[in-house]
């Protein structure tokens, strides 16, 4: 496990005192890595012919590995919401799904909490595969806005959970966590089916 601000080891995913910022994602709970079969079940899931019939297993797959994590049960002592991290209108009529709120809809099924679609992509990014980390940065950067008034769900939840497919460098995550917590969001992690490299 890694910080996501500076790629070095840290325990349980948090991140690093000294990388910490008013806006700083607060820790990354990645279930997977991403190699060898989780890389091909995230790809068919993903990608044409979009098989959303795996969506049981991958939340399995995903709900097992971060109850595995000692920080985050502790952190659903208390209360919080799930945010799935939004597709680009385009690419979300082109696939006809996000896999994001896939994930956050059956997390939230299993914990028996509210997921909150309170964010909107609206710069339609590059894919981030191949990019250097300032690359990955550059492109991601403005590419949320949050969507509604936040003021009742930051009174209502502690933690608002970020769910992504894959997180590399964590730029996407970094930048929907920033983009939440001007909105007035104190605590802001992010949860993953699979971390790459």
């Amino acid at each position: 496990m890694v910080c996501t601000v500076c790629q070095r080891q840290a325990i349980g995913g948090l991140t690093h005192p000294v990388c910490r910022t008013r806006y700083t994602i607060d820790g990354v709970f990645p279930s997977l890595v991403y190699k060898g079969t989780v890389k091909k079940l995230v790809y068919v899931f993903k990608y044409p012919p979009y098989l959303t019939d795996m969506r049981q297993q991958l939340v399995d797959l995903l709900y097992e590995g971060i109850i595995q994590k000692e920080q985050f049960v502790s952190l659903m002592q208390e209360p919080a919401v799930f945010v799935p991290i939004p597709l680009y209108q385009a690419k979300l009529r082109k696939r006809g799904y996000n896999q994001a709120q896939i994930l956050a809809a059956g997390l939230a099924r299993r914990f028996d909490l509210p997921v909150a679609n309170c964010l909107k992509r609206v710069k339609q990014t590059k894919t981030q595969v191949g990019f250097s980390k300032e690359e990955r940065q550059r492109n991601i950067a403005g590419a949320f806005v949050v969507k509604d008034d936040l003021s009742e769900l930051v009174k209502a939840n502690a933690h608002v959970f970020l769910v992504d497919d894959v997180v590399t460098s964590g730029a996407t995550l970094r930048e929907a966590a920033r983009v939440l917590k001007r909105a007035g969001i104190v605590k802001v992690w992010g949860i993953a089916l699979a971390h790459g490299e």
